[in-house]
Formats: C-alpha cells, sequence, structure tokens
C-alpha cells in the first residue's frame, strides 16, 4: 500500500478530456469480417451497440509509449505504478443511434479513485465516464472500469474460479486464434503487449499466453444476441471481467432471455468457469 500514493493519486480526479472524431464506414466493415459476419453494407445500418469502441483511438506518438505498449502514464490517467492493467467492465446507455458519416465527440471525466487490498495485492480502481455526442446531440453514456495490479507472488495461490451458469438459451464457441486479437488490436490501436507480443506476456507479465480483450469479449456477447435477436434494440449494456481468458483454449459466450426486456450474457471457459458476466436492458 505505501509504493500508492492514493492522495497524490485522487488530484486526478475530475480531469477531463475532449475529443472528436467521425463514423467511417472501413472500421465498421472490418469489424464486420473479424466477427465472421455476413452483413449488409453497415452504412445502410445503425452502428450495433459497443462499436463505437472503434472511433477515438489512442493515437500517441511511438515516443509516448511505455513498455507495455500503452501511452506513458500521467497524462489524462493518473500514474498508478502498478504494473498490470486491465479492462475490468463497463456500464453503457444507449441514448441515440449512431450512424455512418456523423460527427462524434466523446468527453471524458475521471470519476472516482480507489484502492483495495486483494489476495493477490493492491488493487488501484480508476472509474472514467464518457458522454459520446453525435451531431452534437447525446447519444452514449458509458462508465469505464480500468484495474491496476501488481505482479502475482510466485507462491501466491491461484484465485478460486467461478462456476459459470448452465442455464444457456444460446451458445456459441470462440477459438481465440493470434489472428483475432491481431486484428481487433488494429482496428482499435490498442498497443498493449498482453494481446498480440507472446514473449512479453508469458514472460514479464506471467500469463500463459496471449489476453483476449475485454472489450472484444463484449462485442462478441452482444454480437450473439445480435445473431439471436436480430431486432433487438439495446438501451443499457453492462458487463464484469471476471477472469482472463487465453488463446491457448476456445471458449463460449452464452445467453438467455430472461424476459421481453432483460437478457443475460456470460462467457465462460472450456473448464466451464465464468469469465465475464453482463446484463442487456432492451428498449
Amino acid at each position: 500500500m505505501a509504493a500508492v500514493d492514493m492522495e497524490h493519486l485522487r488530484e486526478w480526479i475530475g480531469r477531463t478530456e475532449t475529443v472528436t472524431d467521425s463514423i467511417t464506414a472501413a472500421p465498421l466493415k472490418a469489424l464486420t469480417a473479424t466477427l465472421d459476419r455476413d452483413d449488409p453494407d453497415v452504412a445502410m445500418l445503425d452502428v450495433p451497440p459497443c462499436w463505437h469502441w472503434l472511433y477515438f483511438l489512442p493515437v500517441h506518438r511511438q515516443s509516448e509509449l511505455g513498455h507495455d505498449g500503452h501511452a506513458q502514464r500521467g497524462g489524462f490517467l493518473p500514474p498508478v505504478p502498478l504494473p498490470r492493467r486491465m479492462w475490468a467492465g463497463s456500464q453503457l446507455e444507449f441514448v441515440a443511434p449512431l450512424r455512418e458519416g456523423q460527427q462524434i465527440r466523446r468527453v471524458s471525466r475521471i470519476a472516482d479513485l480507489t484502492v483495495k487490498e486483494g489476495r493477490s495485492g493492491v488493487l488501484v480502481f480508476v472509474k472514467v465516464k464518457h458522454d459520446i455526442y453525435a451531431d452534437d446531440k447525446l447519444a452514449i453514456v458509458e462508465y469505464h472500469d480500468i484495474v491496476y495490479r501488481d505482479l502475482p507472488a510466485a507462491d501466491a495461490p491461484a484465485p478460486t474460479p467461478i462456476p459459470a451458469p448452465e442455464s444457456a438459451q444460446w451458445t456459441r464457441r470462440i477459438t481465440p486464434d493470434p489472428v483475432l486479437l491481431f486484428r481487433y488490436s488494429a482496428l482499435t490501436f490498442n498497443g498493449h503487449r498482453i494481446h498480440y507480443d507472446r514473449s512479453y506476456v508469458t514472460q514479464e507479465e506471467g500469463y500463459p499466453g496471449l489476453i483476449v480483450h475485454g472489450p472484444l469479449i463484449a462485442t462478441l456477447l452482444l454480437d450473439l444476441l445480435r445473431r439471436e435477436l436480430p431486432d433487438a434494440r439495446v438501451r443499457n449494456f453492462s458487463f464484469k471481467a471476471v477472469s482472463p481468458i487465453f488463446d491457448i483454449h476456445s471458449f463460449t459466450v452464452c445467453g438467455r432471455q430472461d424476459n421481453a426486456h432483460q437478457v443475460s450474457l456470460w462467457a465462460c471457459t472450456e473448464t466451464g468457469h465464468l469469465a465475464m458476466q453482463a446484463q442487456v436492458e432492451l428498449y
């Protein structure tokens, strides 16, 4: 705990950042191909929920990147002195649809910063609020949870896995090969080496394989919903990463419709353990 100066880090709460972009067709077509979909021309469709992650890309100069491939800390995000950084979850409200050709603006604010002591050591949670406007009208409100953590001790016990629900109405098996991870990293301009650099992720961060992106898993969960309920319109979507998924095994995205407006989604490992859980509220 002494290594994390919370008083200094909490000075970042309230810090804001504004970026602009425009919705172009090329990233939408590329993600359609990456998800192995056979959709009509994306220009005729509303942008699917969470595909806005294809925009507002982190275009930091090469000299501004840290050893892990992320931008060096201490700019908009606080300089948390812990080596591991993960997308822990998000809560999103879809107020209005996005369409190709719109001008979009994202206003981001550091909403909160907290520290916890877990079994693996210190955890620092940063919550970022994004308000996304399309043609100057609010379209999406997103809360993004980022967790920073230390490397586990060599003798640290492995976390106890949580069994996944067995009540799936829909399932789809996913093989997260390195090409899939590369394509999603490229589409989101994500330089984090844990997703494509096997020697880095295994030798320096101690994981058994490449890590499947949290937002990619969330996108695959929503893609399952689109495949099963193609006319459904998402009002709210929230997800939480429970345990990492690696490219050394396949995994399954699952879902069930709880009632007319509620859908439960989750991802499970090949051993049947929960990796991500999500809830959807439909219009």
